[in-house]
Protein backbone atom coordinates (compact mmCIF):
# COMPACT_ATOMS: atom_id res chain seq x y z
CA UNK A 1 0.00 0.00 0.00
CA UNK A 2 2.88 2.32 1.31
CA UNK A 3 4.53 1.66 -2.32
CA UNK A 4 1.26 2.21 -4.04
CA UNK A 5 1.08 5.58 -2.63
CA UNK A 6 4.47 6.35 -3.62
CA UNK A 7 4.51 5.73 -6.73
CA UNK A 8 0.82 8.16 -7.10
CA UNK A 9 3.11 10.80 -5.81
CA UNK A 10 5.91 10.57 -8.23
CA UNK A 11 3.40 10.16 -10.67
CA UNK A 12 1.78 13.81 -9.29
CA UNK A 13 4.75 15.61 -9.38
CA UNK A 14 6.08 14.12 -12.98
CA UNK A 15 2.48 15.64 -14.28
CA UNK A 16 3.36 19.11 -12.96
CA UNK A 17 6.48 19.45 -15.22
CA UNK A 18 7.47 23.19 -15.53
CA UNK A 19 5.04 24.78 -13.00
CA UNK A 20 7.55 25.32 -10.22
CA UNK A 21 8.28 28.51 -13.06
CA UNK A 22 4.66 29.88 -12.36
CA UNK A 23 6.53 31.60 -9.32
CA UNK A 24 7.81 35.09 -10.14
CA UNK A 25 11.05 34.94 -8.13
CA UNK A 26 12.11 31.88 -10.02
CA UNK A 27 11.31 32.92 -13.08
CA UNK A 28 13.19 36.14 -13.13
CA UNK A 29 16.45 33.89 -12.02
CA UNK A 30 15.84 31.03 -14.48
CA UNK A 31 14.56 33.06 -17.37
CA UNK A 32 14.31 36.54 -16.57
CA UNK A 33 18.34 36.97 -15.87
CA UNK A 34 19.89 34.67 -18.16
CA UNK A 35 18.01 36.41 -21.02
CA UNK A 36 18.85 39.82 -19.66
CA UNK A 37 22.38 38.72 -20.01
CA UNK A 38 22.24 37.35 -22.91
CA UNK A 39 21.08 39.86 -24.99
CA UNK A 40 23.11 42.28 -23.50
CA UNK A 41 26.44 40.34 -24.43
CA UNK A 42 24.75 40.15 -27.76
CA UNK A 43 23.70 44.04 -28.43
CA UNK A 44 26.37 45.96 -26.58
CA UNK A 45 29.11 45.91 -29.03
CA UNK A 46 26.11 46.93 -31.86
CA UNK A 47 25.34 49.75 -29.51
CA UNK A 48 29.03 50.42 -28.45
CA UNK A 49 29.88 51.11 -32.58
CA UNK A 50 26.99 52.79 -33.12
CA UNK A 51 27.74 55.39 -30.02
CA UNK A 52 31.40 55.75 -31.42
CA UNK A 53 30.16 56.68 -35.09
CA UNK A 54 27.76 59.21 -33.99
CA UNK A 55 30.91 60.81 -31.42
CA UNK A 56 32.85 64.21 -32.33
CA UNK A 57 36.47 63.36 -32.35
CA UNK A 58 36.89 65.93 -29.57
CA UNK A 59 34.13 63.38 -27.40
CA UNK A 60 36.04 59.74 -28.45
CA UNK A 61 39.03 59.69 -25.57
CA UNK A 62 37.59 62.55 -22.95
CA UNK A 63 35.60 61.06 -20.58
CA UNK A 64 36.45 63.93 -17.93
CA UNK A 65 34.09 66.29 -19.87
CA UNK A 66 31.82 63.60 -21.84
CA UNK A 67 30.09 60.62 -20.91
CA UNK A 68 31.38 57.34 -22.84
CA UNK A 69 28.32 55.60 -23.22
CA UNK A 70 26.69 58.37 -24.98
CA UNK A 71 27.62 61.01 -27.57
CA UNK A 72 26.84 64.59 -26.41
CA UNK A 73 27.02 66.03 -29.60
CA UNK A 74 25.99 63.77 -32.35
CA UNK A 75 27.15 64.19 -35.65
CA UNK A 76 27.49 61.75 -39.03
CA UNK A 77 30.63 63.39 -40.22
CA UNK A 78 32.47 59.54 -39.92
CA UNK A 79 29.71 58.28 -42.03
CA UNK A 80 30.10 61.58 -44.30
CA UNK A 81 33.80 60.74 -44.09
CA UNK A 82 33.37 56.66 -44.84
CA UNK A 83 31.13 57.30 -47.64
CA UNK A 84 32.60 60.20 -49.45
CA UNK A 85 36.00 60.12 -49.27
CA UNK A 86 37.29 56.30 -48.92
CA UNK A 87 36.85 53.09 -51.32
CA UNK A 88 33.83 52.25 -49.01
CA UNK A 89 30.99 51.73 -51.15
CA UNK A 90 33.07 50.38 -53.41
CA UNK A 91 34.29 47.40 -50.84
CA UNK A 92 31.25 47.05 -50.12
CA UNK A 93 30.20 46.33 -53.32
CA UNK A 94 33.39 43.76 -53.88
CA UNK A 95 32.21 41.98 -50.32
CA UNK A 96 28.36 41.39 -51.70
CA UNK A 97 29.70 40.47 -55.32
CA UNK A 98 32.27 37.45 -53.37
CA UNK A 99 29.91 36.59 -51.36
CA UNK A 100 27.09 35.65 -53.32
CA UNK A 101 29.07 34.33 -56.28
CA UNK A 102 31.21 32.10 -53.66
CA UNK A 103 27.98 31.21 -51.89
CA UNK A 104 25.98 30.12 -55.09
CA UNK A 105 29.34 28.17 -56.25
CA UNK A 106 29.60 26.10 -52.75
CA UNK A 107 25.43 25.65 -52.79
CA UNK A 108 25.81 24.02 -56.54
CA UNK A 109 28.25 21.79 -55.29
CA UNK A 110 27.51 20.88 -52.17
CA UNK A 111 24.45 20.03 -53.13
CA UNK A 112 25.63 17.37 -55.33
CA UNK A 113 28.31 16.05 -52.67
CA UNK A 114 25.83 16.03 -50.46
CA UNK A 115 23.04 13.87 -52.61
CA UNK A 116 25.69 10.99 -54.24
CA UNK A 117 26.95 10.52 -50.53
CA UNK A 118 23.43 10.25 -48.71
CA UNK A 119 21.02 9.22 -51.66
CA UNK A 120 23.49 6.98 -53.98
CA UNK A 121 24.56 4.60 -51.15
CA UNK A 122 27.92 3.88 -52.67
CA UNK A 123 30.84 1.81 -50.83
CA UNK A 124 32.34 4.42 -48.76
CA UNK A 125 29.96 6.78 -48.91
CA UNK A 126 30.36 7.55 -44.62
CA UNK A 127 34.25 7.43 -44.93
CA UNK A 128 33.86 9.64 -47.93
CA UNK A 129 31.64 12.17 -45.90
CA UNK A 130 33.58 12.25 -42.88
CA UNK A 131 36.60 12.78 -44.97
CA UNK A 132 34.87 16.06 -46.38
CA UNK A 133 33.89 17.29 -43.22
CA UNK A 134 37.33 16.97 -42.06
CA UNK A 135 38.64 19.35 -45.09
CA UNK A 136 36.62 21.91 -43.25
CA UNK A 137 38.66 21.81 -40.01
CA UNK A 138 42.29 22.34 -42.08
CA UNK A 139 43.26 26.05 -41.14
CA UNK A 140 43.43 28.27 -43.51
CA UNK A 141 46.28 29.52 -42.15
CA UNK A 142 47.83 26.38 -44.27
CA UNK A 143 46.17 26.70 -47.12
CA UNK A 144 47.06 30.20 -48.25
CA UNK A 145 50.23 30.21 -49.53
CA UNK A 146 49.42 27.57 -52.32
CA UNK A 147 46.52 28.98 -53.17
CA UNK A 148 47.97 32.34 -53.87
CA UNK A 149 50.56 30.41 -55.73
CA UNK A 150 47.52 28.87 -57.67
CA UNK A 151 46.31 32.30 -58.64
CA UNK A 152 48.95 33.63 -60.01
CA UNK A 153 49.86 31.00 -62.58
CA UNK A 154 46.11 31.53 -63.20
CA UNK A 155 46.21 34.69 -63.90
CA UNK A 156 43.23 35.19 -61.29
CA UNK A 157 45.59 37.46 -58.42
CA UNK A 158 44.51 40.44 -57.34
CA UNK A 159 41.04 40.25 -58.54
CA UNK A 160 37.27 39.02 -57.36
CA UNK A 161 37.30 35.87 -59.01
CA UNK A 162 40.37 34.75 -56.79
CA UNK A 163 38.37 35.25 -54.39
CA UNK A 164 35.10 33.53 -55.42
CA UNK A 165 36.95 30.53 -56.19
CA UNK A 166 39.30 29.86 -53.06
CA UNK A 167 36.29 30.23 -50.89
CA UNK A 168 34.79 27.25 -51.96
CA UNK A 169 37.36 24.90 -50.21
CA UNK A 170 36.17 26.34 -46.94
CA UNK A 171 32.39 26.62 -47.51
CA UNK A 172 31.75 23.44 -50.11
CA UNK A 173 32.87 21.01 -46.66
CA UNK A 174 30.89 22.93 -44.38
CA UNK A 175 27.71 23.06 -46.72
CA UNK A 176 27.80 19.85 -47.67
CA UNK A 177 28.09 17.83 -44.09
CA UNK A 178 25.28 20.38 -43.31
CA UNK A 179 22.85 19.05 -46.14
CA UNK A 180 24.15 15.59 -45.28
CA UNK A 181 21.96 15.51 -42.26
CA UNK A 182 18.98 17.41 -43.69
CA UNK A 183 18.62 15.08 -46.91
CA UNK A 184 19.57 12.12 -44.36
CA UNK A 185 16.03 13.25 -42.94
CA UNK A 186 13.77 13.22 -46.03
CA UNK A 187 12.39 9.23 -46.80
CA UNK A 188 13.86 6.99 -49.11
CA UNK A 189 10.14 5.99 -49.73
CA UNK A 190 9.50 9.34 -51.58
CA UNK A 191 12.93 8.47 -54.15
CA UNK A 192 12.02 4.47 -54.10
CA UNK A 193 8.84 5.94 -55.77
CA UNK A 194 10.12 8.12 -58.37
CA UNK A 195 12.79 5.64 -59.60
CA UNK A 196 9.77 2.81 -59.99
CA UNK A 197 8.09 5.39 -62.12
CA UNK A 198 11.04 6.04 -64.16
CA UNK A 199 12.68 9.27 -62.80
CA UNK A 200 16.48 9.60 -63.42
CA UNK A 201 18.26 10.75 -60.40
CA UNK A 202 18.53 14.30 -62.05
CA UNK A 203 14.76 14.50 -61.75
CA UNK A 204 14.54 13.53 -58.30
CA UNK A 205 17.14 16.02 -56.93
CA UNK A 206 15.67 18.71 -58.68
CA UNK A 207 11.92 17.69 -58.44
CA UNK A 208 11.61 16.10 -55.41
CA UNK A 209 15.16 16.69 -52.78
CA UNK A 210 15.71 20.45 -53.45
CA UNK A 211 11.92 21.01 -52.69
CA UNK A 212 11.53 19.38 -49.59
CA UNK A 213 14.74 20.57 -48.57
CA UNK A 214 14.36 24.84 -49.20
CA UNK A 215 15.11 25.12 -44.99
CA UNK A 216 18.39 22.87 -45.48
CA UNK A 217 19.16 25.10 -48.78
CA UNK A 218 18.98 28.50 -46.93
CA UNK A 219 20.95 27.22 -43.90
CA UNK A 220 23.49 26.61 -45.68
CA UNK A 221 23.39 29.31 -47.84
CA UNK A 222 23.47 32.06 -44.97
CA UNK A 223 26.35 30.37 -43.06
CA UNK A 224 28.45 30.34 -46.16
CA UNK A 225 27.17 33.98 -46.84
CA UNK A 226 28.42 34.93 -43.82
CA UNK A 227 31.85 33.28 -44.00
CA UNK A 228 32.25 34.94 -46.79
CA UNK A 229 31.11 38.22 -45.59
CA UNK A 230 33.58 38.32 -42.66
CA UNK A 231 36.67 36.33 -44.41
CA UNK A 232 39.87 38.36 -43.70
CA UNK A 233 42.97 35.81 -44.69
CA UNK A 234 42.36 34.89 -48.05
CA UNK A 235 40.93 38.47 -48.85
CA UNK A 236 44.31 40.68 -47.54
CA UNK A 237 46.53 37.91 -49.31
CA UNK A 238 44.94 37.56 -52.42
CA UNK A 239 43.88 41.27 -53.22
CA UNK A 240 46.44 43.98 -53.75
CA UNK A 241 44.97 46.76 -54.66
CA UNK A 242 42.58 49.32 -52.61
CA UNK A 243 39.66 49.04 -55.44
CA UNK A 244 39.16 45.51 -54.85
CA UNK A 245 39.47 44.91 -51.53
CA UNK A 246 36.39 43.59 -49.44
CA UNK A 247 34.99 45.62 -46.39
CA UNK A 248 37.32 43.45 -43.40
CA UNK A 249 40.51 44.13 -45.18
CA UNK A 250 39.85 47.71 -46.32
CA UNK A 251 38.62 48.53 -43.00
CA UNK A 252 41.41 47.51 -41.07
CA UNK A 253 44.68 48.79 -43.74
CA UNK A 254 42.85 51.87 -45.11
CA UNK A 255 41.70 53.45 -42.13
CA UNK A 256 44.48 52.27 -40.28
CA UNK A 257 47.77 54.82 -40.78
CA UNK A 258 50.94 53.23 -38.33
CA UNK A 259 49.30 54.44 -35.12
CA UNK A 260 46.77 56.35 -36.14
CA UNK A 261 43.10 54.77 -35.65
CA UNK A 262 40.25 56.56 -37.16
CA UNK A 263 37.93 54.75 -34.75
CA UNK A 264 35.08 56.74 -35.93
CA UNK A 265 35.04 55.75 -39.09
CA UNK A 266 36.26 51.98 -38.23
CA UNK A 267 33.38 51.83 -36.15
CA UNK A 268 30.86 53.23 -39.24
CA UNK A 269 32.85 50.74 -41.35
CA UNK A 270 32.10 48.25 -39.15
CA UNK A 271 28.23 49.05 -38.28
CA UNK A 272 27.62 49.42 -42.01
CA UNK A 273 29.55 46.14 -43.09
CA UNK A 274 27.38 44.09 -40.54
CA UNK A 275 24.04 45.46 -41.24
CA UNK A 276 23.20 43.36 -44.41
CA UNK A 277 24.08 39.77 -42.67
CA UNK A 278 21.81 41.16 -39.82
CA UNK A 279 18.80 41.67 -42.05
CA UNK A 280 19.51 38.21 -43.61
CA UNK A 281 19.32 36.84 -40.79
CA UNK A 282 16.24 38.42 -39.73
CA UNK A 283 14.33 37.41 -42.76
CA UNK A 284 15.16 33.40 -42.95
CA UNK A 285 15.18 33.03 -39.49
CA UNK A 286 12.37 30.56 -39.15
CA UNK A 287 13.74 28.36 -42.10
CA UNK A 288 17.22 28.71 -40.20
CA UNK A 289 15.92 26.88 -36.99
CA UNK A 290 13.80 24.30 -38.75
CA UNK A 291 17.00 23.08 -41.14
CA UNK A 292 18.93 23.07 -38.40
CA UNK A 293 16.44 20.97 -36.46
CA UNK A 294 16.09 18.50 -39.37
CA UNK A 295 20.26 18.26 -39.91
CA UNK A 296 20.43 17.00 -36.35
CA UNK A 297 17.16 14.94 -35.63
CA UNK A 298 19.32 11.78 -36.44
Amino acid sequence: MAATSSRDADLVDDREGMTYLNRLPRRILVIYLPLAVFVFVLLFPFYWMAVTTLKPNAEMTNFNDYSPFWPTSPTLQHVKYLLTETSYPGWLWNTLLVALGSTILSLFCAVLAAYAIERVRFNGSRVTGLLIFLAYLVPPSILFIPLAYMTIRLGIYDSKMALILTYPTFLVPFCTWLLMGYFRSIPYELEECALVDGASRWEILVKIMLPLAVPGLISAGIFAFTLSWNEFIYALTLIGSSENKTVPVGVLTELVRGDVYEWGALMAGALLGSLPVVILYSFFVDYYVSSMTGAVKE
